[in-house]
């Protein structure tokens, strides 16, 4: 999870759900869906104590490095303002969008 990789990640489930359940009104799974991301991705970029563990697996310095760099950007994440912090509240805050279109996109037409 990352805030490069997780819009396509989202579209990408919102279309595999909505082609796997077409006649389905999205309700529990897409809420499943964008509270993992939130619950892993959000405690990643404030370097949450719990997520230590998983740094090791992950490129990066650390959760919020991996958040801002993966996959392919060399941003400084040891000296980030007020500024980056409002960018990554903001593509947080757009991650229902991404699971939604998703599911627009792979809804049957007609």
């Amino acid at each position: 999870m990352s805030l490069l990789a997780d819009p396509p990640l989202l579209f990408a489930n919102g279309e595999a759900y909505a082609r796997l359940a077409p006649h389905r009104t999205p309700r529990a799974a897409p809420v499943a869906v964008i509270a993992l991301f939130w619950g892993v991705s959000i405690p990643l970029y404030l370097n949450a104590r719990w997520t230590r563990p998983l740094w090791r697996f992950l490129p990066g310095r650390d959760g919020r490095d991996f958040m801002v760099n993966f996959p392919g950007l060399r941003v400084d994440t040891r000296r980030v303002g007020p500024r980056t912090h409002v960018l990554a509240a903001l593509v947080f805050a757009t991650y229902p969008l991404w699971l939604w279109l998703g599911w627009t996109h792979g809804r049957p037409r007609g």
